[in-house]
């Protein structure tokens, strides 16, 4: 009976635990989509070719915008897809959506671009961008 209750209180202390501890994860949730959205934006600044440009600028727009986000493309990698949701439906600012919204705006506008050095250009603006996002 003794080792019976020991472990109940241990799975009730864990199960507390796991409450307390559940909404800092989904908090966290949109920096690092964030974070992975800045470090692809930085490959797009990087490449060599355009097409390696603008592959990385999609991850970066699947990771802010999330599969049922505006310029999500299921046919492109989704590097933060077990992170989250996309950076922008996962935060809970309203003054952070705004400014990834409008970052993802200039993701897709880099995206229409057939220049190498504009995309390059444009990448490297949008990994600065992100990286300020707090």
């Amino acid at each position: 009976m003794m080792k019976l209750r020991w472990l109940h209180n241990w799975v009730g202390l864990a199960l507390c635990a796991g409450l307390v501890a559940a909404p800092l994860a989904v908090a966290g949730d949109a920096l690092q989509e964030v974070s992975t959205a800045a470090q692809h934006a930085g490959f797009s600044a990087q490449a060599s070719s355009l097409d390696v440009a603008h592959m990385h600028l999609h991850h970066t727009l699947n990771c802010l915008v999330g599969p049922g986000g505006r310029g999500f493309d299921s046919k492109q990698a989704n590097p933060c897809s077990a992170i989250g949701a996309g950076a922008i439906p996962d935060a809970t600012d309203a003054a952070t959506k705004k400014t990834l919204a409008h970052i993802a705006y200039r993701t897709r506008r880099a995206l229409a671009s057939k220049d190498l050095a504009t995309v390059k250009k444009d990448a490297a603006e949008i990994q600065t961008a992100l990286s300020n996002v707090k």
